[in-house]
């Protein structure tokens, strides 16, 4: 089976540190997903402005890693316990493809040509993912609210205050609510908690420095 890259997602990360665990849980986040010439027909399009939500069926480009193992060390159990890859949302599988559910702000027809892009909300994604397929969210069949979540935390769960010691330079007003967001999420791996130690993360073009002392994250 062959799969076609039928579009690019563009967001604000320019590195996997700091992408959200999951789509959704930081819904300040704006992306847009431009489309190859082959894919962009209007009538492929049509209808599609009557959905809020949709599905990206994508690639985890950015891993590098040859073949894959049965069982992965997942970053919110600290790293240390194990868990089936079946049982994960690890981004090293036998094939390496995600799944993420965005909201769908609005489609544009832009340039001479009309070419569409999608504007989004909430994406989990790198800049210059590859996108396979996008598929409409049907929530009376997709959502399942007795479902059970396993060692997986809801999103609520221990989020991190953030303070900004000092406003990031250069970083547009706009973009401040969705960085608040990705850092209360504590992008740090569980395993770490050194209040000394200083992380970094690329966001919407700039080098956002902090640390985290007693639940408190301090943007340096």
């Amino acid at each position: 089976m062959e799969m076609k890259q039928i579009a690019t997602i563009h967001t604000d990360f320019d590195e996997k540190f700091g992408v959200p665990r999951q789509s959704g849980i930081v819904p300040e986040l704006t992306g847009t997903i431009s489309f190859e010439p082959e894919f962009r027909n209007p009538d492929a399009f049509r209808g599609l402005e009557e959905y809020s939500h949709i599905w990206l069926i994508w690639g985890f480009s950015e891993n590098f890693r040859e073949g894959w193992s049965a069982t992965v060390r997942p970053p919110r159990l600290g790293g240390n316990e194990r868990r089936g890859v079946f049982a994960t949302r690890s981004p090293f599988r036998p094939n390496p493809v995600g799944l993420s559910v965005v909201r769908l702000e609005s489609v544009t027809y832009e340039g001479e040509s009309g070419a569409p892009v999608l504007h989004v909300l909430g994406a989990d994604m790198v800049d210059g993912t590859p996108i396979y397929d996008i598929k409409p969210y049907v929530p009376y069949s997709d959502a399942v609210v007795e479902a059970k979540t396993g060692f997986a935390a809801p999103p609520d769960s221990g989020l991190l205050k953030v303070v900004y010691d000092t406003v990031p330079a250069g970083l547009p007003a706009s973009k401040l609510p969705a960085l608040t967001g990705v850092l209360s999420q504590d992008p740090r791996p569980a395993y770490q908690d050194d209040p000394a130690r200083i992380y970094g993360i690329r966001f919407a073009g700039c080098d956002i420095h902090f640390r985290v002392e007693n639940g408190v994250l301090h943007v340096i």
